[in-house]
């Protein structure tokens, strides 16, 4: 029985190590055999009409402004010059963030024994996704040449400027890691 204890405590310590050091989901997509060197300025698109579906996001100058300077880094650092007022840009951004409520069924392996309850039953978690996805479209065509998303829990970081900033720069520099520069 003490091994049993033991071993579920060390088992309790590794998920919650390991919980602690998730990190933002992220992925990207752009199209294939795309030659990227032709590009060499951007400039944001208009905005979408859709909402973020959340007051948060939508009237929040903070998270806007630091969306902005985040994005506006990471094309920096991937050699894409903003377009100055007089020039036509190469590339046209644009983002949008939401926010969904999540529903997470964390079954424990019961066949050995790892229960998050005295009965066993799976844990349901209700948790605030945020979304955030980034396109990247040729300002002559039209056409999308790079999507890049990012998902993770909002738990904690809504209210809470430094999250903000740490999730914000976090997402957008992983995101942004798979865009290719222009060469």
């Amino acid at each position: 029985m003490r091994r049993l204890l033991a071993h579920l405590a060390v088992m309790t310590a590794a998920v919650l190590a390991l919980s602690g050091c998730a990190t933002v989901r992220v992925s990207s997509h752009t199209e294939h055999g795309l030659s990227w060197a032709r590009y060499r300025t951007f400039d944001w698109g208009r905005p979408d009409a859709l909402p973020a579906g959340d007051a948060r996001f939508d009237k929040d100058p903070y998270f806007q402004d630091h969306m902005q300077g985040a994005i506006e880094k990471q094309m920096a650092v991937r050699g894409f010059a903003r377009a100055s007022g007089s020039g036509d840009p190469d590339l046209l951004v644009h983002y949008h963030a939401t926010i969904a409520e999540r529903i997470d069924i964390d079954e424990i392996d019961r066949a050995s024994g790892y229960c998050a309850t005295a009965d066993c039953r799976p844990r349901v978690t209700r948790y605030e996704a945020g979304t955030l996805v980034v396109d990247i479209v040729d300002a002559r065509t039209n056409r999308l040449i790079w999507r890049g998303w990012a998902q993770d829990s909002l738990d904690g970081v809504l209210g809470n400027r430094d999250r903000v900033r740490h999730t914000v720069d976090e997402s957008v520099s992983r995101m942004f890691s798979t865009l290719p520069s222009p060469k």
